[in-house]
């Protein structure tokens, strides 16, 4: 075991006690933690058929039996908002997931390595970078066919350079160490010096960072749906709910406010939960 890997994993241990200690902190945690649950759980709950049309069209908020109103068709918008999340955050954190492990990975072998190992992953990262994301995203959805799994492999690979030249630029710093510099002396090969040593410590910025991708790949996931290239109907999904009630934006603003209000408070909740997590595990940070 490397002379920084037990301190880095203690590190790990406390900064869990200090999460959330904020109100907007934790505020944000329970506030993705329970989106989380409504999109697990929540269709479970509900038993209104989300694609089930019915002649009560456009029925305001609180009717009895349709807390949120029907949309145009009659179908009830609480049970369409239920799971239309799944789709959403289904597809970020899938996104988030790829473009996490092939950035890392890109990243630690370019960090340790050197040489023109790292000039040729991090062009090849830089390239990556200065195509637009989202038209990057377009591009990959419609050379294939909208869904899930375009949607997952398109985001994943806009996202990933980013996380790619983090992952590089820590993993240089501490192919530096002393102990790494022990662990090559004492035999250990490349791929278990980045897994066993260089890994865990950097498993905290690379983690903050990653929270505050899902947040990205969730703005994502809602673009494409609200383009058409995202999860197709009658399947419902927020970005698509939001395109399909702007022809009632005047008569019933619901339609598009509730599923527009959803998605970008998750956003900016992932994104005050990875700056809450950069904040516990920077070990500089006492507070």
């Amino acid at each position: 075991m490397s002379s920084l890997a037990a301190p880095a994993r203690l590190r790990s241990a406390l900064a869990g006690r200090r999460l959330g200690r904020g109100p907007l902190a934790a505020g944000s945690w329970v506030i993705v933690v329970l989106f989380v649950l409504v999109a697990t759980v929540g269709p479970l709950l509900v038993g209104a058929d989300p694609a089930r049309g019915t002649n009560d069209t456009l029925l305001p908020l609180g009717t009895p039996g349709h807390p949120l109103g029907t949309d145009d068709l009659g179908r009830d918008e609480l049970a369409r908002m239920v799971h239309g999340a799944r789709p959403l955050l289904m597809v970020a954190f899938l996104s988030t997931g790829l473009a996490a492990l092939l950035g890392i990975g890109v990243g630690l072998l370019a960090g340790y390595a050197g040489g023109w190992i790292e000039w040729g992953l991090m062009r090849l990262m830089d390239l990556a970078l200065a195509f637009p994301s989202m038209l990057l995203i377009i591009l990959i959805v419609s050379a294939w066919r909208p869904g899930v799994g375009s949607m997952v492999v398109g985001i994943a690979l806009a996202l990933a350079p980013g996380l790619a030249r983090l992952a590089r630029a820590l993993a240089a710093r501490e192919a530096r160490r002393d102990y790494v510099l022990a662990a090559k002396l004492g035999g250990t090969r490349g791929p278990r010096i980045l897994v066993q040593e260089i890994l865990p410590n950097i498993a905290g910025p690379m983690l903050a960072q990653v929270v505050m991708t899902l947040s990205v790949a969730a703005g994502f996931a809602a673009g494409l749906s609200y383009l058409g290239l995202g999860i197709q109907p009658p399947t419902p999904d927020w970005g698509y709910m939001v395109q399909a009630g702007q022809e009632f934006l005047y008569t019933a603003p619901r339609l598009v406010v509730l599923p527009a209000a959803a998605t970008l408070l998750f956003v900016v909740a992932c994104n005050f939960v990875g700056d809450d997590l950069r904040d516990a595990l920077d070990p500089r940070g006492s507070r």
